[in-house]
């Protein structure tokens, strides 16, 4: 086989099969219904079989719509895709959780999902439907267990209304303590990775325990707001990165397909953003070259050693992740 053929594939331990491609639908600000629609059918058309989404990203209905069109277009059946929802900390609680879960399946036009991850380890109060409640400006977070979540997380699957579970932007250490009170062991672990934040340790640990990794924000998310930028880390620049953009000059690649091989080479799905047509067939097209070792540690040599970085504001709690 030619070194480029990797897997198109990633078989979780529970047996199923997740494509090491999707899109990504996740912004800072809310994108205009048609564009999330319309990315959406582009990528099915372009050949793209999973799709990333969440309850707290406000657009499974235009993915909803996405999917039901093309069903009905006879492009693709509902086996044919690998459809990804996340648990919002609002709902935490035994009895929110289906509802979160049941909420999502409604929107998305769905009696299944493919695969469900807890969104975040720490909890958040439950007020109306707010994302992120406060009071006097600050986030209110609560005290429920995450080894609680997982467990009606269990209950979920055993039910049939999702097909595999997992988590997302969880540490080594919340990860062993899943696997040393739960049966069901995650199967994935969706979290921050590209050239800027490596985690080996991280990427060593799932793959000692066979926890299927997804590598979200793989551009470095140049669409994250200013003031979550670290230091001189801005992931702005990783596509524009002198590295990158050698390694892709010597393969005649673009920056992106550069990074995104990175990824799918070491058996890492990946999961880029992109509204763009252009880019969303482009971001297609890294299964017919191969990085060379050399190359993959160039881009390792990019680590800038800090800590991934979502809801700081949450940090002062005991099960915030990045510590």
């Amino acid at each position: 086989m030619d070194d480029s053929q990797v897997a198109r594939t990633i078989q979780l331990n529970d047996g199923t099969h997740m494509p090491v491609l999707g899109l990504g639908t996740w912004k800072p600000s809310p994108l205009p219904h048609a564009s999330v629609q319309g990315a959406v059918e582009t990528a099915i058309a372009a050949g793209y079989r999973h799709i990333d989404t969440a309850y707290s990203y406000n657009n499974e209905v235009d993915i909803g719509k996405a999917l039901c069109s093309k069903m009905k277009q006879g492009i693709i059946k509902r086996q044919d895709m690998f459809i990804v929802s996340k648990l919002w900390c609002t709902h935490y609680s035994p009895d929110d959780i289906p509802v979160c879960l049941n909420k999502s399946m409604k929107d998305l036009q769905l009696d299944y999902l493919d695969l469900y991850l807890v969104h975040f380890p720490v909890g958040l109060q439950k007020i109306g439907d707010e994302l992120f409640p406060r009071k006097d400006g600050k986030i209110l977070t609560s005290d429920v267990d995450y080894v609680d979540v997982w467990r009606v997380m269990e209950s979920l699957q055993a039910s049939g209304k999702v097909k595999s579970i997992g988590v997302s932007n969880f540490n080594i250490l919340q990860l062993e303590r899943l696997l040393a009170l739960c049966r069901v062991p995650p199967a994935v672990n969706q979290v921050e990775l590209h050239p800027y934040l490596v985690q080996t340790e991280m990427i060593e640990f799932c793959k000692s325990k066979n926890i299927a990794l997804t590598a979200y924000s793989p551009f470095g998310s140049p669409a994250r707001p200013p003031e979550l930028f670290r230091g001189d880390t801005d992931p702005h620049k990783l596509l524009e990165d002198p590295v990158v953009a050698d390694v892709a000059k010597k393969h005649r690649r673009s920056p992106a397909q550069v990074l995104l091989r990175y990824h799918v080479q070491q058996g890492i799905a990946v999961i880029p953003k992109s509204d763009k047509p252009h880019h969303i067939l482009e971001n297609t097209k890294i299964f017919d070259f191969s990085l060379t070792e050399e190359d993959i540690q160039a881009l390792r040599g990019l680590d800038r050693g800090w800590k991934a970085c979502v809801l700081e504001e949450t940090k002062s709690h005991p099960y915030y992740p990045f510590v």
